[in-house]
């Protein structure tokens, strides 16, 4: 990989405190087909996609499947399905910033590929399919556990629809693009911490909410969005 596509990765991963060990392999993971296209290159990062959705969807299964021993395999099958869908893999994205770290071809950038959600779904896979090579099964579960327990515990309690996949259905629904969360403070011990975040639509910050996690904090700023039609006027999302 090219110096300034390590760069990238590196960046990547320090923002997200990722534990990586080559970072070839991050860089792979960020590279899509458009950018490979474009420079000429044979690899991208589509077979780390594949092997980090059979990675996915093996570690989701194994942790519902010894979590919840009185789920039937129906209720079980649904609950990995919510979890591991493009939406939610888009969230988790957006949780990741990982849109910034892309390498896209130039049309693609241009054409809103940072933010198309096929794209972020399937880069999201492709970084769990590098972690897995890179640290093994047992770092790749780690990873994965660390973003989704909370929504895996959410959907088992039949949490099946929460405010960030509402927000962000309402504005793609415009076309628009999408929004932004940021942890804007954190406070109290390690055990006890208290997270403050608010969700911004183009720069503009529309709602915070306090959490004792950060995704309970984000969910809490979003729902203040979905709820509020005044705010809803705000990026044009009113039907």
């Amino acid at each position: 990989m090219a110096n300034h596509e390590l760069k990238i990765a590196r960046e990547f991963i320090e923002t997200n405190q990722i534990k990586c060990n080559d970072l070839n392999l991050i860089a792979l993971a960020l590279a899509h087909p458009s950018y490979a296209q474009e420079k000429n290159k044979i690899n991208t990062n589509q077979r780390l996609e594949f092997l980090g959705d059979a990675v996915l969807n093996l570690v989701v299964a194994e942790y519902i499947f010894k979590r919840y021993p009185e789920k039937a395999e129906g209720e079980l099958t649904k609950i990995r399905s919510r979890v591991v869908c493009e939406s939610a893999l888009d969230n988790w994205a957006h949780e990741m910033q990982l849109g910034k770290y892309l390498l896209l071809g130039k049309g693609e950038d241009k054409s809103g590929g940072r933010g198309r959600k096929s794209i972020l779904a399937d880069a999201v896979e492709a970084v769990i399919g590098a972690i897995y090579l890179d640290q093994g099964f047992q770092g790749a579960a780690d990873f994965i556990k660390s973003y989704l327990i909370e929504a895996i515990e959410d959907t088992a309690s039949g949490d099946f629809y929460d405010y960030k996949s509402r927000l962000q259905e309402l504005v793609q629904a415009k076309n628009k693009s999408n929004v932004i969360y940021e942890i804007l403070n954190e406070n109290g011990p390690a055990h006890a911490k208290v997270f403050t975040a608010g969700v911004y639509y183009e720069d503009k910050l529309l709602a915070t909410g306090i959490g004792r996690s950060k995704k309970e904090a984000q969910q809490k700023a979003a729902g203040k969005v979905v709820n509020d039609p005044h705010l809803l006027k705000l990026i044009d999302m009113e039907r």
